[in-house]
């Protein structure tokens, strides 16, 4: 009997009615003809029993349905993510054979490779020699004895045994072998209150007149709610350090019970292991505080690294690309830094708080503040031998006549100089951060003029009062407006000598009216006035002249000379 008629690529032959002829496909493969697999044709129709099949695959070959590891690459065909998932849990999981889920699951035997990801675990291309593979021992070897080795002494020492290679390469290799030794920390956990951390920033050098001044910045933070106080000053001496203390106590309204250091000098003097001195200042107030001081291990800065993050944060969102002109202005600007984005931040212990949120938690908990403020000026025993200064801090402030040659006490806070005469106050000036700035009181130059009348003569003060008797109420009304009476007076002085003391006179009088007792404003004052050109004398070559006492007489006198002279005439007619 004829067959019916099947698709040309012969897979809907009907094999079954030729026993001994195994098909090469089924129709579980259906999706997988090729014109080239046709194996069966029908040699003529005698007795309805076909011819026997020919074989029609090439000379060679395997003798398998499919090929599975020929050299013509199948591209295997896509399956979708169930048939993907299905095909790794019978491989994977069942240990099924890829012809097995082929089979079972009607696809390609390459679609199965493909999903099981066979080919990643086979290398074709075999790793190439390295020009460092006969040191790579050697390297390893001295790496674990000298694990801080640098790389280029790494590669003096194998190019004296033979390696001919660039540096390139063997840094890659001595980077791979070098032994990475990272040291675990556990997570601080902090009661509120408990703990505070505390250190100095460096910010560079700033210059205040003709001092180059060093700007460092005093940073507390508290471990709980990571509340910041910072303050900048211009040295990192101890009165600093505690008065920066002081101040961030003021500012939170307490304290905490324990404040971690590093091993600075002001607060650890000398460490033997676990024997500590600490700095007597420290500790004194700590007893006013009534808080416990604690130092880190030495070389252990994780031990404080809440305060070390802090100052980075600080470097990075407050002081890059801040300008300022005064150390007050600057403090100004990082207190309100911190109220406007320190403390509004995310509190790192958690995305649902604030730092300001965390720290109205913590401030209740923090030690009761002290009743009175500790002391943190500084004390020195200060001597004048010959002039009525005392020298401080590179700058010079005056002294009552009185007090040259007695031992004194000076007392000095960030903004202002006290000098002391045993219990007694005899001098007061604000603090100067220049160098070699003389800080004068006028009352004091005063009282020594009194004492020395032929002085006035080789002051500065002394010759301008005596051409502008007005300058002495210009000077006190200056200085009562904050103003230097030294730096005023030099430069009256170069205005006397380029304008001359009337026209001075005039411009200082008019300054006085206008209120406004500054050289700066003398000199507009001059300027708008009819400029005279000043009688030119040079003094220099002759200093028994500069030397002279010459007093102004009463013109009158020669007027009753005159008189006198007439009547004797008029007798002798």
């Amino acid at each position: 009997m004829q067959p019916k008629t099947s698709p040309r690529d012969g897979s809907g032959f009907p094999f079954d009615h030729f026993p001994g002829i195994m098909p090469l496909w089924t129709g579980r493969f259906s999706c997988c003809r090729r014109k080239s697999h046709a194996v069966a044709v029908l040699a003529g129709n005698t007795g309805g029993i076909p011819a026997a099949l020919p074989d029609l695959r090439p000379p060679g070959t395997f003798h398998r349905s499919v090929s599975t590891h020929s050299t013509t690459k199948v591209a295997p065909l896509t399956t979708n993510n169930e048939t993907r998932a299905q095909i790794r849990r019978y491989f994977y999981a069942e240990h099924w054979k890829i012809g097995t889920i082929a089979s079972e699951l009607g696809v390609h035997p390459d679609t199965v490779r493909n999903a099981i990801e066979s080919e990643r675990f086979k290398s074709t291309q075999p790793l190439r020699a390295s020009i460092v593979d006969p040191y790579i021992e050697y390297i390893r070897i001295t790496l674990e004895q000298h694990p801080g080795l640098r790389a280029t002494r790494i590669y003096q020492m194998v190019r004296g045994r033979g390696y001919s290679g660039s540096i390139v390469q063997l840094r890659r290799t001595v980077a791979r072998l070098r032994p990475q030794k990272r040291e675990a920390f556990l997570q601080l956990q902090v009661f509120p209150g408990e703990q505070a951390q505390v250190d100095w920033a460096h910010f560079g050098h700033v210059m205040v007149g003709r001092a180059r001044r060093a700007l460092s910045c005093f940073v507390m933070t508290l471990s709980y709610s990571r509340a910041l106080y910072l303050e900048f000053f211009f040295d990192q001496t101890t009165e600093n350090f505690l008065r920066g203390h002081v101040h961030a106590f003021e500012a939170w309204s307490g304290q905490p019970r324990v404040i971690l250091y590093d091993n600075l000098k002001s607060a650890v003097l000398e460490r033997r292991g676990n024997h500590i001195l600490f700095n007597p200042r420290l500790i004194e107030l700590s007893a006013h505080y009534h808080f416990a001081p604690r130092p880190c291990q030495v070389r252990r800065g994780n031990q404080k690294g809440r305060v070390e993050r802090a100052i980075r944060y600080v470097r990075d969102s407050f002081w890059t690309g801040r300008t300022f002109t005064t150390l007050s202005e600057c403090n100004r600007q990082a207190w309100l830094w911190c109220d406007q984005i320190a403390h509004p931040r995310r509190w790192p212990g958690g995305d649902h708080r604030t730092v300001a949120d965390a720290f109205a938690e913590e401030q209740p908990r923090l030690l009761a503040p002290a009743l009175h403020r500790f002391a943190t000026d500084r004390i020195e025993a200060v001597h004048s031998h010959k002039t009525i200064y005392v020298r401080f801090d590179l700058n010079d402030y005056s002294i009552p006549p009185d007090a040259v040659g007695r031992p004194l006490t000076l007392v000095a806070s960030d903004t202002s100089v006290r000098i002391l005469d045993g219990q007694i106050e005899i001098a007061r000036h604000a603090r100067s951060y220049d160098r070699h700035q003389p800080v004068l009181d006028p009352v004091h130059q005063e009282a020594l003029l009194k004492t020395k009348r032929k002085a006035i003569h080789f002051m500065p003060l002394g010759r301008l009062e005596q051409a502008v008797p007005e300058s002495k109420t210009f000077l006190d009304q200056a200085f009562a407006h904050g103003e230097s009476a030294a730096a005023q007076t030099s430069q009256l002085m170069k205005l006397l000598a380029h304008h001359g003391a009337v026209a001075l006179r005039r411009a200082i009088a008019e300054a006085l009216e206008r209120n406004t007792p500054h050289a700066y404003s003398v000199a507009f004052l001059l300027r708008r006035q009819p400029r005279s050109t000043p009688l030119a004398l040079d003094l220099s070559h002759h200093p028994e002249a500069q030397s002279l006492d010459v007093r102004t007489h009463d013109l009158e006198t020669y007027d009753a000379l005159a008189r006198t002279q007439n009547n004797d005439d008029d007798s002798q007619q």
